[in-house]
């Protein structure tokens, strides 16, 4: 399916109705991945959610902006406008980098004055591209998908992409650094040993002091997006069952008898 710069999926399991839908950002450092590596992901959650997905392929660093990933997440979000969905009934999620240009979209959302979705699904988030505070961590080589140094050149990357496309020196704007206020309900997932969970630790603190409800959790042992590897990893598809969770809540009041949280997570609400 096209929209207007990028391609994109329509994943619909079997069992989704119509009334949520997800708009699917992938994670892959902001330049690498996109649908194939994604849809099984995708997937799983339409299953457990009984959601649709609009899974974007948003244009990828370095050939283009950072700004133009967020542009296509939010032609997707005025495409499932355009074909009758209320925004009631989306929700906007991704993992890593994806979950980055998530908060990034809501937040463009809101500067463009369109209604804001449903809620928002941060899983691993990178939510603070400054990678200073991660690589200072004790934790930060316990991380056995995501190395140190991958996040040294991805600062690297977005600076010299940034520079070339509007002339100033300097990172792009974070999530964390962002006016939070106002947007919709938040769940964050990251393990123990992902390198990127200080980042879920401070956008839950931003989020609290900026009002939006939100929760946190702290997966044991689990490793960077862990979410992918449902198919071996039973903590992965209890984690997505939490998501689904979530979407069905935030979209339509619903809750199931299993919300009550997880033996194998530590959780935060605020």
């Amino acid at each position: 399916m096209r929209l207007t710069n990028c391609d994109s999926d329509w994943i619909q399991a079997h069992n989704a109705d119509l009334h949520s839908v997800v708009l699917y950002l992938h994670g892959g450092g902001l330049l690498s991945c996109g649908l194939n590596t994604h849809r099984r992901l995708a997937s799983r959650i339409s299953q457990s959610a009984d959601a649709s997905v609009l899974s974007v392929n948003y244009r990828l660093m370095p050939t283009h902006a950072i700004d133009d990933a967020v542009g296509d997440g939010v032609d997707g979000y005025q495409w499932l406008l355009a074909r009758g969905y209320s925004p009631t009934q989306i929700v906007i999620a991704g993992d890593s980098a994806g979950a980055y240009l998530a908060f990034m979209v809501a937040l463009a959302l809101a500067d463009l004055a369109l209604p804001r979705p449903a809620g928002l699904v941060a899983l691993s988030p990178l939510t603070d591209l400054d990678p200073t505070s991660k690589l200072q961590q004790a934790a930060s080589a316990q991380c056995p998908v995501l190395p140190g140094s991958a996040l040294l050149a991805l600062t690297a990357l977005a600076e010299r992409v940034e520079r070339r496309a509007r002339g100033v020196s300097g990172l792009p704007l974070s999530p964390v650094d962002a006016d939070l206020r106002g947007l919709p309900p938040v769940l964050l997932q990251t393990g123990s040993r992902d390198l990127l969970y200080p980042d879920s630790r401070l956008m839950f603190d931003r989020l609290v002091e900026a009002g939006v409800p939100a929760a946190l959790e702290v997966w044991d042992g689990q490793f960077h997006v862990f979410q992918l590897a449902a198919d071996l990893v039973p903590e992965a598809r209890r984690a997505i069952a939490r998501v689904a969770e979530f979407i069905r809540w935030t979209t339509t009041g619903r809750r199931s008898d299993s919300d009550g949280g997880d033996v194998d997570a530590t959780r935060e609400i605020a």
